[in-house]
């Protein structure tokens, strides 16, 4: 431990008014969790770090006694910065230690294992996650969009977006001040939904901002007596939110390896993306693995309302349903556009390290394989008849978290890559969430069979 670079930084936070660090980790559910540590015992969490009861954090596993007992989160000072919409309170990101040793079923820990076999090769993920939201008012029957006008087709409506300009202001400026750069905002699909695009970067980098802009998220929305809510599909009527994944891969030197090159040879006819071979096989890789890949970027019973074919009440269903990937086509998981892939799948409750490691291993194996993703679909998938998609070979995503769940658990590449401790525990935890969903009685199962027998 640097004793002298962590003097500096104590005195450089001082000096900008800060008192207190947020020693923040993510749980396997994807949530912000830590706790509050004065400025003077920076040099605490970062060795030994951080303790935390083992077993009152979800999906660790960890006993409740003995050594293996406590959870130790190491503060990455990479990642030290001060919260502009908090004044006094600055936030370091933690990553997990058990025993003195790295833990296997820390999520940012999964995510630096898979980062570090890309460094192997000399390569960087590079990710743009594009977050949707819903802000809400309480209302008499729980919370909506109050604010805004229940327009027929809202979609970059000036009027609904302008409401909200106080917390969009403070929200742009907090992430600017942490160097995110928000480049675009937008009012999306549904009543109440907004969008924020800021900066890519990294794979670890884009995790730990995604959580930052979280956090940042929540407390502004809170103090404007709104609640953000990243759930996947709060209202049945209207169109979810997603969390769309913008991948590019750069070697060393910066230069794009999904990019087709003068020495690459000739895209299969028919293709003509402007993708290596490496692109191709990556991009297979996802397709292959995207039955359990649903379970990591589609993570809660809720997603499932999301990730149906359909139409939505603004006209447009923007959720992916099917595998497959085209030329700047939305209505299949893997959008091509640019050299990039958008990786259409995850909802705004993945958890952004389980989500971008699995991304990675699914990758990587299309690579070793030398897999191929098939012909692009570059028609409307919604418009075709289920023949029309049976010829094309289009295979549905699992339609229900049990299933993906399964899918996940059954998938030993991805499981040896990320480690069986943390699939172990993500698909007991989500299995038991849908055999809980499944046993609930719903108003609309009532509604529809009390009196009907």
């Amino acid at each position: 431990m640097d004793t002298n670079r962590i003097a500096e930084l104590q005195a450089e936070l001082a000096a900008q008014g800060v008192r207190y660090v947020f020693a923040q980790f993510t749980d396997i559910h994807g949530a912000a969790k830590g706790k509050l540590v004065p400025l003077a015992h920076l040099g605490d969490i970062v060795m030994p770090g951080a303790g935390f009861s083992g077993p009152s954090i979800w999906g660790t596993g960890l006993p409740r006694n003995g050594p293996r007992s406590e959870y130790y989160g190491r503060a990455d000072l990479t990642t030290l910065q001060p919260m502009p919409w908090l004044p006094g309170y600055a936030r370091v990101v933690l990553d997990g230690h058990v025993a003195g040793e790295q833990f296997d079923a820390c999520p940012r820990q999964v995510l630096r294992k898979q980062v570090a076999r890309l460094a192997a090769r000399g390569w960087t993920l590079n990710a743009g996650l594009e977050p949707e939201f819903f802000l809400l008012q309480k209302s008499a029957g729980g919370y909506d969009a109050e604010a805004d006008d229940a327009l027929e087709k809202p979609s970059y409506d000036t009027r609904s977006l302008l409401r909200q300009r106080t917390f969009l202001d403070k929200l742009t400026t907090s992430l600017n001040e942490c160097g995110l750069g928000v480049y675009q905002i937008d009012h999306e699909d549904a009543t109440g939904q907004f969008e924020v695009n800021y900066h890519y970067a990294d794979a670890l980098r884009a995790a730990d901002n995604f959580m930052l802009f979280k956090m940042a998220a929540h407390h502004i929305a809170e103090e404007e007596g709104m609640l953000f809510s990243m759930m996947p599909k709060p209202f049945a009527e209207r169109p979810g939110s997603g969390l769309h994944f913008h991948l590019s891969l750069a070697d060393a030197n910066g230069k794009q390896i999904f990019a087709h090159g003068a020495a690459d040879s000739a895209e299969p006819q028919g293709r003509d993306l402007g993708f290596s071979p490496l692109g191709y096989q990556f991009l297979a890789g996802l397709l292959r693995h995207a039955p359990a890949l649903t379970a990591l970027c589609a993570p809660t019973v809720n997603s499932y309302k999301r990730l149906m074919c359909g139409q939505s009440l603004s006209g447009t269903s923007w959720a992916p349903a099917f595998i497959g990937y085209g030329d700047n086509n939305r209505t299949v998981v893997a959008r091509t556009v640019h050299q990039r892939i958008e990786w259409r799948l995850p909802d705004s409750a993945a958890n952004p390290y389980l989500a971008l490691a699995g991304v990675i291993a699914a990758g990587l194996d299309g690579i070793d394989r030398q897999l191929d993703p098939g012909d692009p679909v570059n028609h409307d998938v919604y418009e075709m008849s289920d023949a029309q998609r049976a010829g094309l070979g289009l295979q549905l995503l699992p339609q229900n978290l049990g299933a993906a769940a399964a899918a996940l658990k059954a998938d030993s590449v991805l499981t040896e890559a990320l480690g069986t401790n943390i699939v172990n525990e993500f698909t007991a935890l989500k299995s038991a969430e849908w055999i809980e969903y499944s046993q609930h009685v719903s108003a609309w199962e009532t509604g529809r069979y009390l009196n009907r027998f």
